[in-house]
């Protein structure tokens, strides 16, 4: 699973290890010159790992865009625990603030890169995985959107050109594999009690992140574990006539 650091990646690592997953928990631990407010850390992935168990959860330091480091967690999930089951592409980041004509070389490049990019290589890495297993196979593909992956938000057109990317990757993939057994699906949040959250109110000039929630028809914030809730389910069996969905975790931002 990838962003396993912290926000909605921890909270999902933390939920599967409570349903009896075993897991390999990746991320960039490091920041990024074209992102405006710091990454996760280290300690961060340390302590996701502790909280998952020693025993059930392993940490691999590296950056979704970078396919070696991608290929080399499913390795070690393989030679660890002997297959992979499921994959997570939960890493993301924001940054916005200007008109899509005005927007940055290095902003457009972060977020097609970290966002859409990261979850194609994922799944490159992922998926030969998840088809080695014999059949009947169960295996899962969950990438995290956004409900900026089926709205259009204004000063955000590069993170939602990618999160729109990442809804035509997920359903596409679904179709890809068909009746093989593995499923493909999203999960969309909307203005989520994260890290992020800060950035992305300060695209709006907005002192306080909690007032993003007027958006949501509940007027309240999504959190982390409402999300690892939907994301662990569409990782176990219940979920297996699922497949190519993109699910709303946002309070009702889409509804309306």
């Amino acid at each position: 699973m990838t962003g396993a650091a912290r926000g909605i990646g921890a909270a999902t690592a933390r939920r599967l290890a409570t349903d009896g997953w075993r897991l390999v928990l990746v991320d960039v631990c490091a920041d990024d010159a074209a992102l405006p407010y710091p990454l996760g850390t280290a300690e961060e992935l340390a302590s996701t790992v502790a909280a998952c168990g020693a025993d059930r959860a392993v940490a691999v330091v590296g950056d979704v865009r970078d396919q070696e480091a991608l290929d080399g967690a499913v390795a070690t999930a393989v030679d660890r625990f002997g297959g992979l089951t499921a994959a997570v592409a939960a890493a993301g980041a924001i940054v916005g603030g200007q008109p899509l004509w005005d927007t940055a070389e290095d902003t457009w490049s972060a977020m097609i890169g970290i966002v859409l990019e990261g979850v194609w290589r994922t799944a490159r890495a992922a998926v030969p995985a998840l088809l080695a297993a014999p059949e009947p196979r169960h295996g899962r593909f969950v990438a995290v959107a956004s409900a900026a992956g089926t709205l259009g938000l204004p000063l955000l057109g590069a993170y939602v050109a990618a999160k729109h990317g990442v809804v035509g990757l997920v359903r596409s993939l679904a179709a890809e594999l068909g009746s093989s057994g593995v499923t493909a699906n999203a999960v969309a949040p909307g203005s989520t009690k994260t890290h992020m959250l800060a950035a992305s109110a300060a695209v709006y000039n907005l002192a306080d992140p909690n007032e993003l929630a007027r958006h949501h028809l509940q007027q309240r914030l999504i959190q982390p574990d409402e999300v690892a809730a939907m994301v662990a389910w569409l990782c176990g069996p219940e979920s297996a006539a699922v497949t190519g969905a993109v699910l709303a975790v946002d309070g009702g931002m889409t509804a309306h």
